[in-house]
């Protein structure tokens, strides 16, 4: 598909500018009371909220964090209000409420996320691994001349072109994703951290018209038999699209330009299925390659499933490809 620009007043018109406002309000209300909240795994929130006495919420990180039902009296009368607002409060069939959304910090900054459990096909994810993305584009970002070009593909919430602007004078960022309501969400959320973002929806970074500084990515990289945008990574054994979106990637790098990126791949026989197809991918196209492995052993519980029968184990890599032929 052809890229499309998103403005911010669009975004505002699609979604409902009142809502969109309410949710920004939302944001520096929670962040003015010192609101905290870290996402764990889907297994970990499954754990903790299947214990007896987490069934019904009893603060607000319960509300907008672990996702538990609700009732009005947990919640301060004005975030209360914000959320009827946003459109974010549901009435449960048990006369109980529920919100829409979560909330959760990362780097100093809250970011707004789907709430759990994340089984809708446009979800927008936010968990351990979005942690991990911001460590690694803290680590190996490079200094930008003032008014660099950053591109965050796959954008998601945000949290990885919100964390490469921070420290760069003056980007210009743009955040692209295939999903109108991780735009809408991650478009919040960096103007919530002070910084201006144009928002594009495609499908892949060879859609985007300009070339860039840094890029900074984390593709699904998951075997889903459901096929949710935000989870999985085609085939490879869910590598996929790590590979694909590297090599369109590393094509949309300006001359000395860097590509960040955090994903997981299986580990097959003792072999890592990502790392000797980009090794053979991007000294052709003019890149070099440093690649490391993050974490040898996430989302263990995968490996139940008959989809991971070859896999002995799931690792988070890092890698960083970096421009160095000017043609």
């Amino acid at each position: 598909m052809s890229p499309r620009p998103v403005t911010t007043k669009e975004l505002a018109f699609q979604e409902g500018g009142d809502r969109r406002q309410a949710l920004l309000a939302l944001l520096r209300e929670l962040d003015a009371t010192g609101y905290e909240f870290v996402t764990a795994t889907p297994s970990t929130h499954a754990r903790v909220i299947s214990r007896p006495d987490r069934h019904l919420a009893r603060s607000l990180r319960d509300v907008l964090g672990w996702s538990l039902p609700f009732t009005t009296n947990i919640v301060a009368a004005e975030i209360l209000h914000l959320m009827d607002a946003a459109g974010v409060i549901e009435q449960r069939s048990d006369g109980l409420l529920s919100s829409s959304v979560r909330v959760s910090s990362a780097r100093g900054t809250l970011f707004l996320h789907s709430a759990y459990p994340t089984v809708e096909q446009d979800a927008v994810f936010f968990g351990p691994d979005s942690h991990r993305f911001a460590d690694l584009i803290v680590a190996r970002s490079p200094a930008l001349a003032p008014g660099a070009r950053i591109l965050d593909y796959a954008a998601g919430t945000g949290v990885g072109g919100i964390t490469a602007a921070t420290s760069q004078p003056q980007a210009q960022l743009t955040l692209a994703d295939i999903n109108p309501k991780a735009l809408f969400l991650a478009s919040i959320n960096a103007e919530h951290a002070g910084l201006q973002a144009q928002t594009i929806q495609a499908t892949t970074p060879a859609d985007l018209p300009d070339t860039f500084d840094l890029i900074v990515t984390h593709p699904p990289f998951m075997i889903d038999t459901e096929s949710r945008a935000y989870r999985d990574g085609g085939d490879l054994y869910g590598a996929r699209l790590s590979l694909d979106w590297v090599v369109a990637g590393a094509r949309k790098l300006a001359p000395g330009g860097r590509l960040i990126l955090h994903t997981g791949v299986s580990i097959v026989d003792g072999q890592d299925v990502l790392r000797p197809h980009l090794e053979q991918a991007l000294p052709g196209l003019g890149c070099s390659l440093w690649y490391h492995e993050l974490d040898p052993d996430i989302f263990g519980d995968e490996l139940d499933k008959p989809a991971y029968a070859d896999v002995e184990r799931i690792a988070a890599v890092g890698a960083c490809v970096t421009r160095i032929d000017e043609r």
